[in-house]
């Protein structure tokens, strides 16, 4: 018998990611940030997106094994990456092509009933230009590597499982379920600390790789809410917290909602860590429902930036819908 699996991820650049003078291009409108991916990926939609310059790269990993009398006899490695390019509109339009490394796969990791696959995707994809960097030699022209890990297990009894083993600090990277469907994304970009670090021995074609702080995806609904709120050209107030900053302390008053753009944020009920909140969450929504106090203390795990959402913009039913969405994960 041959079980089949996989995991995608897709690295892009969301709004407002992007800091210092790199960031006025984009303010120009001669660079662009990356449109949302969708929330499920169907047969050729990696290459469309490429090909419509939606992502910087995509890790596609998928493997099988062969099994008979419940013992694994056979396994096998496929799949492989794409490194998207880089549009600039200037009085004509501008193509960047990415530069792809080479696809990393280590031996597979047999593990009695089980198969551990590993591979790691990335290249160059953004515009080459001069820039200080962190240790030798200290000056770059060329544009900064973005890459992801993933591991795949698939075991004899048919279940499988994947990981974020490590990625970039920047752009954002979604992971994708063996159906297609958005399970995953990583809880933080930096973009500084990537524009400066990411380069030669300090990325897996080194001999460096870096831990992925990866959350839950959050609801289809909230993803919806969130662009609106994005899109629609409001004046909303935008805080950023450091580690342990509290956002707000359950019993206080008070009924906005948050959209968390980065970072991660603890939930904690009556002195109970209950979750971990990742970037596309509306939170607050509860506080309007319950009288206006706050029913958890949310604070900062990471560096985090939130939008303020004035309560007025959501109905009673968005928000009950976003309640009872959190309360199903």
């Amino acid at each position: 018998m041959r079980i089949e699996s996989s995991v995608t991820a897709i690295s892009w650049i969301p709004s407002e990611a992007i800091a210092g003078m790199p960031k006025l291009p984009f303010e120009l409108g001669i660079g662009h940030y990356d449109e949302p991916p969708p929330d499920r990926l169907g047969e050729g939609d990696l290459e469309r997106l490429r090909d419509g310059d939606r992502f910087r790269e995509a890790n596609h990993l998928r493997a099988w094994v062969e099994v008979e009398e419940g013992k694994i006899v056979g396994f096998g490695h496929e799949g492989g990456g794409l490194v998207g390019s880089t549009t600039f509109r200037l009085p004509f339009k501008v193509v960047f092509r990415g530069i792809a490394f080479d696809v990393l796969r280590p031996e597979p990791e047999v593990r009695g009933d089980s198969v551990r696959f590993l591979q790691t995707v990335g290249g160059r994809a953004g515009f080459p230009a001069p820039r200080r960097v962190s240790g030798k030699p200290f000056f770059r022209v060329h544009s900064a590597t973005a890459w992801t890990t993933l591991a795949l297990t698939i075991g004899a009894d048919g279940r499988s499982f994947h990981e974020l083993v490590g990625a970039s600090a920047f752009p954002r990277h979604w992971i994708y379920d063996r159906d297609g469907i958005l399970a995953e994304k990583s809880g933080t970009v930096d973009f500084r600390s990537w524009y400066r670090e990411a380069h030669g021995e300090n990325t897996p074609w080194g001999d460096e790789e870096s831990e992925a702080f990866v959350t839950t995806a959050e609801t289809a609904l909230e993803r919806e809410i969130s662009r609106e709120l994005m899109t629609a050209g409001l004046e909303l107030d935008r805080r950023t917290l450091e580690p342990g900053d509290v956002l707000v302390e359950q019993g206080q008053p008070g009924d906005e909602l948050f959209l968390l753009l980065d970072g991660v944020l603890a939930v904690v009920e009556d002195g109970d860590d209950v979750a971990e909140i990742g970037p596309g969450a509306i939170l607050g929504e509860r506080a309007s429902l319950e009288g206006g106090r706050r029913t958890a203390t949310l604070t900062a795990r990471t560096r985090s930036r939130v939008v303020v959402v004035p309560s007025e913009l959501l109905d009673r039913q968005e928000m009950e819908d976003l309640a009872a969405g959190r309360a199903e994960r």
